[in-house]
């Protein structure tokens, strides 16, 4: 099913939810894999925030002549993010969602997801059973074991593949250039 192209504004805020998304995108971002570029990042930073108040706290007290999307990475459908008036009603916000987690980006990487399914266990517990003692979901982990980019852009195009992508979901696929 061919989903409908993200349309973002000006400006776009990138939120991710733990240190395994924010290492991915970063990679991305740098490598210019994304839909996005540099001078359409809103405060120059890929930014770790759960909170719709905090977020509006520390980045919306500005003045903006700009359309912003915000670009949220996590794996949870149900984490609600409301921002307050005037900005619910002036900001897109758009759920990337990674669900049921991270971690599949290593089992598909790993070529591995035959032996997952059937092994009845979680992402992250199935993983841990294949990096023993490795912190999985630390920046510096993903971003050492998917040095090489296009084996990362492989495994979000895989996991897209044998994802349940929901009607108005988006995935980390939606997000890199054609």
């Amino acid at each position: 099913m061919k989903r409908e192209k993200l349309n973002l504004g000006e400006k776009v805020a990138v939120i991710c939810e733990g240190g395994a998304e924010t290492a991915i995108m970063e990679m991305l971002f740098d490598a210019g894999r994304l839909i996005f570029t540099e001078e359409d990042l809103f405060y120059d930073e890929i930014i770790r925030c759960r909170s719709a108040e905090n977020f509006e706290q520390r980045y919306l007290k500005v003045r903006m002549d700009f359309k912003l999307t915000i670009i949220r990475v996590l794996d949870s459908r149900r984490e609600n993010f409301r921002l307050s008036r005037p900005y619910c009603d002036e900001v897109d916000i758009i759920n990337v969602i990674t669900a049921p987690e991270i971690e599949m980006l290593i089992i598909l990487n790993e070529g591995k997801y035959d032996q997952f399914k059937k092994s009845g266990k979680k992402p992250s517990e199935y993983c841990k059973q294949l990096f023993k003692n490795e912190n999985l979901k630390s920046r510096k982990w993903v971003k050492e074991y998917f040095r090489n980019i296009d084996d990362l852009v492989h495994s979000i195009q895989m996991y897209d593949h044998v994802s349940d992508v929901r009607k108005g979901e988006y995935t980390l696929l939606d997000l890199l250039k054609d």
